[in-house]
């Protein structure tokens, strides 16, 4: 049985190296609990900010971990941070492609490309974090 997906328009996507997600993901987790992710004109952005410190990771367009970059609307939302890195280190593991779609304040949905097929979660913001 398959289960519908939500309705939700995005304004932004990226496709980027599972590997380079996951370090983010990791690195963020040193300093926050919450991460925000952003892609604005040529530049992807993922940073978390806390009591420890802060964590900035940008990819612009054309870079080597940055394999697609299309942004029809600047596009950022924060997330809870435990939740993303169990999907990002579940489904990276065997998934080197991950593409990202976001838009202002709505749920990210990420794709994990696979061998047979792809892994596709969604994961709502936090509002007011």
């Amino acid at each position: 049985e398959e289960v519908p997906q939500p309705k939700i328009l995005f304004k932004s996507s990226a496709r980027i190296l599972t590997q380079s997600l996951r370090r983010t993901i990791r690195d963020a987790g040193l300093v926050s609990e919450h991460v925000k992710i952003e892609a604005t004109g040529d530049m992807l952005k993922i940073n978390a900010v806390g009591d420890m410190g802060s964590i900035f990771s940008e990819w612009e367009r054309g870079a080597d971990e940055l394999l697609e970059l299309k942004v029809e609307e600047d596009s950022d939302a924060t997330f809870t941070l435990s939740y993303l890195r169990d999907i990002v280190n579940t489904a990276g593991v065997s998934s080197e492609v991950a593409t990202l779609e976001l838009s202002k304040d709505m749920p990210i949905r990420m794709d994990f490309e696979l061998p047979q097929g792809k892994l596709v979660y969604y994961l709502a913001p936090c509002i007011g974090a």
